[in-house]
């Protein structure tokens, strides 16, 4: 199937008729995106118990979704840590519940989206930077699914997953993710997935609790660099001051993010979908590249 005939098939209003939900996320695996550059997004997923709750932040996330339907996504995730770059390339990733202590509803979650074998077998082969390889046990984590649910509930997009090397400098990481940024013309949504201020010992679990002004200054310093395109600084994150230490206590949470400053390139518009505060210690703040 080629963008035409997509488009063609969208226009008509008769894809749900024409083909099962399972037939339609193969085609949009094979689908040809060569004419178009995706968007690309980091989200602060925040508490796991989004992918259940309607909020202003989730709300946000299903209006991102409803903006971008892309052939496949790739998610990385703050909570699969590894030695080594992997990718998830089975057929059907399990659905993954890394916590405990949450309601039954939420550890009974399900999140079958199909995988995309073809594509992650294609990443290890084509990224130069680093050694990427296959995996057949992950599946998907909650930093995935929790916000994939709101984004695309059908679960009806192939996803996969890239793993974190815990081991390797935030600079590996950015240049990695420019070996990546071909996905985005093959029509595959990148996402990082994490917090930019993630700072759980200081978390204050009461109503509507007033965010730490530490965690205030690191996100608006955070956004400011952002926006000036100014990567160095936050790859440098810990020259930025007492803030940035408060905010970062581990690198797992904000290394997603570096993954997406990799992906960007100048004709790039940068946006802010998710622009919030969770338990006084965690951004909820989401970044979008426009793409083009």
């Amino acid at each position: 199937m080629n963008r035409k005939e997509f488009l063609h098939l969208m226009g008509a209003g008769t894809l749900s008729m024409a083909m099962p939900l399972k037939n339609f996320a193969r085609s949009l695996e094979h689908l040809d995106h060569a004419d178009l550059r995706l968007p690309a997004l980091f989200v602060g997923h925040g508490n796991p118990m989004n992918a259940l709750e309607d909020n202003p932040d989730t709300r946000a996330w299903k209006k991102l979704g409803e903006g971008i339907r892309p052939r496949a996504v790739l998610c990385i995730s703050a909570h699969w840590l590894t030695r080594g770059t992997f990718v998830t390339a089975m057929e059907k990733p399990k659905t993954i519940h890394d916590f405990y202590g949450f309601p039954r509803a939420l550890h009974e979650f399900d999140y079958p989206a199909p995988g995309a074998p073809g594509l992650a077998r294609e990443l290890t082969q084509k990224v130069n930077y680093a050694q990427v390889r296959e995996d057949h046990d992950w599946g998907l984590d909650h930093g995935t699914w929790s916000v994939l649910a709101q984004m695309y509930p059908l679960a009806d997009i192939p996803v996969f997953q890239m793993s974190i090397d815990i081991q390797k400098p935030m600079q590996y990481h950015y240049e990695l993710a420019r070996d990546l940024s071909y996905l985005r013309s093959k029509g595959v949504l990148i996402v990082g997935s994490g917090n930019i201020v993630h700072n759980l010992r200081m978390a204050k679990f009461t109503p509507n609790p007033v965010p730490y002004d530490w965690a205030l200054e690191f996100d608006a310093t955070a956004k400011k660099l952002i926006e000036s395109g100014d990567h160095q600084a936050l790859i440098n994150y810990k020259t930025l001051g007492k803030s940035a230490m408060l905010s970062i206590p581990t690198e797992d949470h904000y290394i997603p993010l570096i993954y997406l400053l990799g992906l960007g390139d100048k004709k790039d518009a940068v946006s802010f979908p998710v622009e919030s505060m969770a338990f006084g210690s965690g951004s909820m703040r989401s970044v979008q590249l426009s793409g083009y």
